[in-house]
């Protein structure tokens, strides 16, 4: 028997989210873009820009720095790494991070910040359910965020960018995050889902042995959300509460 879209025995909902939670996906990846392009064309005006397949395979769901790292790599960019305080013209790993989060944090305050509606609805209906709710995301904007679409109260605990880095959590595709929210909740992971959009998500997920691992397909890569560990994708929340109807 599955209880809103999810097998019996769990007994928390782990959800990430940028792209799971709120619309900001978009933002994370219009600013990745940007910072990106500047600095391959100040190198190369030839430079090949950074496009949606770099987001999805080097940089979605990743810790900033990482992400950088990441895609650098991808190009055989080497840059020094700097600290994280560096200045956002500075050309170094964390300086680049930096610049990315002074463009997210510009369009969040010129764009405001969505939720996804069937989310938050599915959220406040497993809370209710007696289900543990945190939320994970490796963004340090993530408070703000939540507070931003009224959404801080709906998670009892949070693990984000500035908690991993207060705790020294590696992000994902590790799964520590997601196993640190799990045991602040008290649950094991076995009786824990994981909601994901990111396929570094989807390893995290499923490298953690977790009970149950949800992909939250927006952007038509479903395929690949189950070849990363999803046990079930779908496009909202809503279904997953669709299907419960239904049984």
């Amino acid at each position: 028997m599955k209880i809103f879209g999810l097998p019996d025995h769990v007994r928390a909902c782990l959800f990430d989210l940028d792209g799971v939670i709120t619309r900001t996906a978009v933002v994370h990846a219009a600013a990745w873009k940007e910072m990106f392009d500047a600095f391959l064309l100040g190198r190369d005006k030839n430079a090949r820009p950074f496009d949606s397949s770099d987001y999805d395979r080097y940089v979605d769901g990743l810790p900033r720095a990482d992400g950088v790292r990441s895609f650098l790599a991808s190009r055989d960019i080497e840059l020094p790494e700097g600290g994280p305080d560096d200045p956002p013209d500075r050309a170094t790993v964390h300086g680049l991070g930096n610049r990315k989060n002074d463009l997210v944090l510009e369009k969040i305050r010129t764009e405001g910040v969505e939720a996804y509606d069937g989310t938050l609805r599915y959220v406040r209906a497993v809370r209710a359910g007696g289900l543990r709710t945190a939320v994970v995301s490796s963004s340090a904007n993530c408070r703000d965020i939540l507070r931003a679409v009224n959404a801080e109260d709906l998670f009892e605990v949070r693990i984000d960018g500035v908690v991993a880095a207060e705790r020294r959590l590696p992000g994902k595709p590790r799964p520590d995050t997601f196993l640190a929210a799990a045991h602040d909740l008290g649950v094991a992971p076995e009786h824990c889902a994981v909601f994901e959009d990111a396929l570094a998500g989807m390893d995290a997920g499923r490298s953690g042995h977790f009970g149950y691992v949800v992909g939250v397909d927006r952007v038509g890569q479903s395929d690949a959300l189950r070849a990363h560990g999803a046990d079930v994708v779908v496009r909202d929340l809503s279904e997953l509460a669709e299907q419960e109807a239904d049984e």
